[in-house]
């Protein structure tokens, strides 16, 4: 895997700052470029630059395969299944996978407007950005599931312990319960420590074969299994709450028994989870929504030690998207490469040979699962 420096001002263009996580991905490995055949990304509002842009930065000698998919969170753990599954067909060998934008000097998707069916009407009453969406999905929840604003804390509150231990987070002060709750309201139920740290900067990880892999630099993250799972009527609006029925679950609950039954394992088989948090609701969907804990349970799950090093379940280990800053999800896979790996330095669970990663919110999005190579 590779990173760029995260921060709020990166002063380079979004070609460089690809050109550096994948490079460094190759190198991490310690693949020669020359054996790189294939790149693949994605990209919200034309954020980004294209794969090949990228390979021609690289001075990779010709591609197999590339793809640019436009859609954001929920792409990471998808891209990875389409790099895979080329590999495993033979369409390619070695495969770089990256996103990179500047999302704070540059366009900032969490502030941004976005065209869509509902437009005409979400804008003139004020219902205009992103996390006004996932708010109204998280309010609901709570009323349905009981939920509490204490919960929502648990997760920034944890997660922030592990950011202190992250070299790379964005954001590493210390956050309790009583300054949780003194930072600014921003849209009913957030508040500003539940939103996600939008950041300049750049992340990728390199797919290749198990066997390729294994006479690489480090012991290889399988992927035992991978998932897309799209509920009824996506796509026609961003924030795809207009016409979705069920603001309580999200898309991990459609995708949990495939995903599982692939790897042939059950979510008692994990050891620790890496789940997209835009915001801190969607933490507490995906810990339900995989079966991690049962309807209703995720924030006293949370509560109860789940997140701490030495507890039953690590979650999002990096700081997570809220605290280590906002690459869409990329980085929630490069952290659960690095938690298998035994990589994870000071924030190192001790149990890593099963880890489940998560990306998206709402109706659509994926899931791996990653395990040592056992």
């Amino acid at each position: 895997m590779g990173y760029t420096e995260l921060s709020k001002k990166s002063g380079r263009s979004v070609l460089d700052l690809a050109t550096e996580a994948t490079r460094t991905a190759a190198a991490d490995a310690g693949l020669p470029l020359s054996e790189v055949d294939g790149v693949v990304s994605f990209s919200v509002l034309n954020d980004s630059v294209s794969s090949e842009a990228v390979a021609t930065a690289l001075a990779l000698p010709g591609l197999r395969y590339v793809m640019d998919f436009q859609q954001g969170g929920q792409s990471p753990c998808f891209m990875v299944q389409q790099a895979a599954m080329a590999v495993a067909q033979g369409y390619a060998e070695n495969v770089l996978v990256f996103r990179a934008l500047n999302g704070r000097s540059g366009v900032r998707v969490g502030s941004t407007s976005f065209a869509g069916g509902g437009g005409q009407f979400r804008y003139p009453i004020g219902y205009s950005a992103y996390l006004m969406y996932i708010a109204m999905w998280a309010r609901r929840f709570m009323h349905e599931t009981g939920t509490t604003t204490e919960d929502l804390a648990a997760v920034a509150i944890a997660q922030r312990e592990y950011a202190m231990r992250n070299e790379r987070a964005i954001v590493r002060k210390p956050l309790d319960l009583e300054s949780y709750l003194d930072s600014p309201m921003v849209a009913d139920p957030f508040r500003a420590a539940d939103c996600t740290s939008e950041v300049d900067g750049a992340c990728a990880v390199l797919v290749t074969s198990a066997e390729r892999a294994r006479d690489l630099r480090h012991p290889p993250a399988l992927i035992a299994s991978a998932a897309y799972r799209a509920g009824a009527k996506p796509g026609l609006d961003i924030g795809d709450q207009l016409l979705y029925e069920d603001y309580t679950h999200n898309f991990t609950s459609l995708l949990r028994d495939e995903l599982f039954g692939r790897a042939g394992i059950t979510p008692s088989d994990v050891d620790f989870a890496e789940i997209y948090d835009c915001f801190t609701s969607t933490v507490l969907f995906g810990l339900e929504g995989l079966g991690l804990c049962g309807r209703g349970e995720a924030g006293g799950f949370v509560r109860s030690g789940a997140t701490a090093r030495e507890g039953r379940l690590p979650v999002n280990t990096n700081g997570g998207l809220l605290a280590e800053g906002y690459l869409h999800g990329m980085n929630t896979v490069a952290e659960a490469v690095l938690q298998v790996q035994g990589r994870g330095g000071d924030r190192q669970v001790p149990r890593h040979e099963v880890g489940v990663v998560t990306s998206g919110a709402l109706v659509d999005g994926s899931a791996l699962v990653l395990t040592t190579d056992r």
